[in-house]
């Protein structure tokens, strides 16, 4: 099985950081796990300044990347995984990464 880290870049709308948090926590990332081939999300704060306020790094194990991209794009927005306008989407940003080399 192949590994990859799918790098969530997140903000949450002006003012509603808290709530943001709550969906994100409760609700969003026991969607994204649900979805096969998920198998685990940790979520940061950036010490700092910069563009994104919030980062989450899933751990995705899957020999097809495309096919596991399709079953999560076909959930966002159902009652599968309920999204929130408590996230800023103008500013979210996301990439799938697969290692070079482990040490």
């Amino acid at each position: 099985m192949k590994r990859y880290k799918l790098v969530a870049l997140t903000n949450a709308a002006d003012g509603r950081d808290e709530e943001f948090g709550q969906w994100y926590d409760r609700q969003h990332i026991p969607d994204v796990l649900a979805v096969p081939g998920a198998v685990s999300a940790e979520r940061f704060v950036i010490a700092g300044e910069g563009p994104h306020r919030y980062m989450t790094i899933y751990e995705i194990e899957t020999d097809d990347l495309e096919a596991f991209k399709a079953e999560l794009m076909s959930r966002a927005g159902t009652d599968r995984m309920v999204l929130t306008d408590a996230m800023d989407g103008t500013t979210t940003a996301a990439a799938f990464w697969e290692p070079l080399a482990a040490q």
